[in-house]
């Protein structure tokens, strides 16, 4: 592996992993010593981080770590908005049978379940998503997926569990599953778009509590 890819694969996990927390000033001389690698490299790194929104490249020449706020939690729900409806239509009009099959019964034994298992539960949620990257057969909508997931794991990192919110959210995922089922794209888009919808009002507001700031001021963003 190149000094810069393994540069960039420590650099993004610590980044998307809150161990360099939004604000963070990336040293040249710090990260190529913490990295073990001379600085060209760690500045190759440094420019795919900021071309994915990781790392700002603006405030000079160290790199800083992109903050997670609000509004732009908010701009990146519009594009996974975008993004996975389109994602779940094409899923729908290709999907395996038995492959949804599976998950619904999964998604229906969860109802029960994912009150004491969350760990269980993330893991059915990213079966899902496995599921429909394989089954809308697109490469160039999987790739603009995997970019997005990781901003997405990292804004996750601001809300807490919410037992209420995830059982809401099995029911937002059955209804998911079994439009793919029947092929109902209309249905698959729409269904995607309320669990979006919901999931960013959830995440918006349980940071805003965190922050100790009222959650009334970060509704409008949605």
């Amino acid at each position: 592996m190149r000094a810069s890819d393994k540069a960039y694969d420590v650099l993004k996990d610590d980044i998307l992993s809150w161990r360099l927390r939004p604000g963070t000033i990336l040293s040249e001389t710090e990260q190529s010593e913490r990295l073990g690698i001379s600085r060209t490299p760690l500045r190759e790194a440094i420019t795919r981080l900021a071309a994915e929104g990781l790392v700002d490249t603006q405030r000079g020449r160290a790199g800083v770590v992109t903050d997670v706020s609000a509004a732009n939690l908010a701009e990146l729900f519009e594009l996974r908005e975008a993004l996975e409806t389109q994602a779940a239509r094409l899923a729908a009009r290709r999907r395996n049978a038995r492959v949804f099959e599976a998950l619904r019964g999964d998604f229906e034994s969860a109802r029960t379940t994912v009150a004491g298992d969350t760990a269980g539960y993330y893991a059915l949620v990213a079966r899902l998503d496995a599921a429909i990257d394989a089954a809308m057969e697109n490469t160039f909508l999987l790739s603009s997926l995997r970019s997005l997931r990781g901003h997405l794991a990292r804004a996750r990192r601001l809300a807490q569990d919410n037992p209420a919110r995830l059982t809401e959210s099995v029911g937002e995922h059955l209804l998911i599953v079994e439009a793919i089922l029947e092929r109902d794209e209309l249905l698959a888009a729409q269904a995607t778009a309320v669990h979006l919808r919901k999931s960013l009002t959830n995440l918006l507001d349980t940071a805003a509590l965190s922050a100790g700031t009222p959650a009334s001021s970060t509704k409008g963003t949605l």
